[in-house]
């Protein structure tokens, strides 16, 4: 029985299945994304969409579609499936679909009269290559498949529509052919294992329609160009493999090449490897040298934040501490830079100027501090966590001071300067300035997490600090409600209720008493906690928006005033096992069936960016999103410690 699969009464209900997604990607920020129908709702999709750096830093879909028609008799049956202006689906091709299963690699079966067909799809962890490989599994007469690929060759913040540009030559290459819409793109090369016939027959496909950016308030028509048709006859038993890429292969390897990377892959059989699939599918290597994540699907880049808080469990807790230091290795020099020249141009990894992103790498230190233990963190680390620190203490970070009394103090009012990020009009939507609460408690965390690695005489220095906060922090964050101000700048205090107090309870160094702790988690879980994440804001606050749907604008006003966001479900988590101990496991684990019932529901084995926060609690933002699936990985990771002790 498979762990992720779909029967026919759900895929031919187009209002189940559409939204439904599915992703894979590679090494080199190139992916694979889609509906499990195989019919494209957003202009992000397609089957193979890769970095054109040449052109730009976004990525391009080349080879938005293929669709495939079975033959037999001369009668066609077209399996694919696209959406129409006027609200109209053709050629309908979900009707044939049996099932869907996404273990190993993500499997469609068809059915056509007589003939079963399926349908397996892998993209290439290292090179920028889609792989399908299809099986004729019953058939009683001679069958054909015919392909036709759907072109685009556009950036995927962009359409394409019907043009006198477009370059319609082509040239033959080993079972397949060669060909570029446009100056500037990469060749993309199109192959089969076995001898096709491709029939040139140029055509614009128009009108094709995205609802994702229909939703999103965005232009969501295009014209996809198709250069022709290729033609391969299959017996029964009998696989054909298929490959676009941007470079040429050996076709009697294609066969080879799709095993070796299915064998590469863990089943997804279960929560676990199923997040484990989806954590490693953030990996990025541009070279040989430098690693990275990236911070989400289809639309982020390599975000300072996200990379830090994402790190330890997309490494640590797949025991994985390798790629923890070799994306730590590539970080520390971007981190130094920073510091020397206060410059993030050129960077890889962006907003590494935010003022939290140190407090966080420190804190990502710290989980490996944790899991490999003291001494050898020491070695790899305690020099670069003592340079943050006093990069800090000596007030060069630009947007923010150490205070007398000991609290960091950041200036947000006209820039958004926290994970609370949405702008409008270069303006945050929530303000938030002064003492903030989590910068304070990851400051604090910092200090104490030095101390204990230097246990010498940095002790002489850090000691009063950390005294100073243990009082400070307390007297300005804990109100008369026992929950802590979000933010505080002088008269103007934040009573909003919002999760970032959470942090303080989280955290492994806490300045809170734990009759504080516990109030600040019993608020939280009152107040913000739902099924899936944590509200942004309570529902009785002013200005609560549970709902991220619509414009640009309704969604930024949305992005942190009441939807919620699975990633702090993990700090929630991490706190009540701090403030129950043992007897906080079966909580934390009934919390984790709601949770895992998301990587079902919108991006098939992941995790998305945020939820609303009212029911129905629908999965929104970016499908797949790193400091999600991380944050989970590490609750799984944590509850393991407590089924040893």
């Amino acid at each position: 029985m498979s762990y992720l699969k779909f029967d026919k009464r759900l895929m031919v209900n187009l209002e189940e299945s559409l939204t439904r997604e599915v992703l894979r990607t590679n090494r080199k920020g190139a992916y694979h994304c889609t509906t499990i129908v195989d019919c494209n709702t957003r202009k992000y999709h397609g089957l193979l969409v890769m970095p054109v750096p040449g052109l730009d830093d976004n990525n391009h879909v080349l080879l938005s579609s293929l669709d495939e028609t079975v033959i037999q008799h001369k009668a066609e049956f077209n399996l694919g499936l696209h959406k129409y202006q006027g609200g109209s689906f053709s050629p309908n091709g979900h009707k044939y679909i049996r099932e869907y299963t996404s273990d190993t690699v993500p499997r469609t079966l068809y059915r056509v009269g007589g003939v079963i067909l399926s349908k397996e799809k892998v993209f290439s962890s290292f090179e920028n290559r889609i792989m399908i490989k299809y099986t004729l599994e019953d058939a009683h007469s001679a069958t054909t498949l015919r392909f036709r690929p759907f072109l685009a060759f556009r950036s995927v913040k962009e359409l394409t529509h019907e043009n006198g540009s477009v370059n319609q030559s082509y040239e033959e290459i080993p079972n397949g052919i060669k060909t570029c819409m446009y100056p500037g793109y990469p060749e993309l090369y199109m192959q089969f294992n076995k001898k096709a016939t491709f029939v040139f027959q140029p055509d614009w496909y128009r009108a094709i329609e995205y609802p994702k950016e229909q939703e999103r308030g965005y232009p969501y028509q295009e014209d996809l160009y198709v250069p022709g048709y290729f033609e391969v006859a299959i017996k029964k038993g009998e696989s054909v493999y298929f490959c676009a890429g941007d470079e040429p292969i050996v076709t009697t390897r294609l066969k080879s090449m799709y095993e070796t990377e299915v064998n590469s892959r863990t089943p997804r059989d279960n929560f676990f490897n199923s997040l484990k699939n989806s954590v490693q599918q953030f990996y990025y290597r541009p070279n040989e040298t430098d690693a990275y994540l990236l911070a989400g699907y289809p639309w982020f880049k390599v975000r300072a934040r996200d990379l830090f808080l994402s790190l330890p469990g997309a490494t640590l807790s797949i025991d994985d501490p390798v790629r923890f230091e070799k994306i730590m290795h590539t970080a520390i020099p971007a981190i130094r830079q920073f510091m020397e020249e206060g410059s993030e141009d050129n960077m890889v990894i962006h907003e590494i100027g935010q003022p939290d992103v140190f407090l966080w790498a420190i804190w990502a230190i710290q989980q490996y501090c944790t899991h490999v233990g003291i001494k050898k963190a020491c070695e790899q680390y305690m020099d670069i966590v003592g340079e943050m620190i006093d990069y800090i203490l000596d007030q060069k970070h630009p947007d923010m001071r150490v205070m007398e009394n000991g609290l960091l103090y950041a200036e947000g009012k006209d820039k958004a300067i926290t994970w609370m990020n949405s702008t409008i009009n270069s303006k945050p939507v929530v303000v938030r300035s002064g003492y903030i609460v989590e910068f304070n408690a990851l400051w604090y965390n910092a200090l104490c997490f030095y101390n204990e690695l230097t246990n010498g005489p940095q002790n002489d220095k850090l000691a009063p600090l950390i005294m100073r906060i243990n009082i400070s922090f307390p007297e300005t964050f804990v109100n008369g409600y026992n929950y802590l101000f979000d933010s505080v700048s002088g008269s103007r205090v934040d009573w909003s209720v919002r999760p970032n107090m959470i942090f303080a309870v989280a955290l492994p160094y806490s300045p809170l008493s734990r009759v504080q702790r516990r109030a600040v988690l019993d608020y939280v879980t009152k107040e913000l906690l739902i099924p899936k994440g944590l509200r942004t804001l309570s529902p009785k606050s002013e200005g609560y928006r549970p709902y991220y749907v619509g414009p640009q604008y309704d969604r930024d006003l949305a992005y942190h005033q009441g939807a919620a966001w699975p990633w702090l479900l993990g700090p929630y988590l991490e706190a009540y096992l701090r403030v129950f101990g043992k007897s906080g496991v079966s909580f934390v684990e009934r919390m984790l069936i709601s949770i895992e019932e998301e990587i079902s529901l919108h991006c098939i084995g992941t995790i998305s960016e945020l939820v609303d926060g009212n029911p129905p609690f629908t999965s929104r933002g970016a499908i797949s999103y790193a400091p999600s699936v991380s944050a989970i990985l590490r609750v799984l990771d944590l509850l393991k410690k407590y089924d040893v002790e």
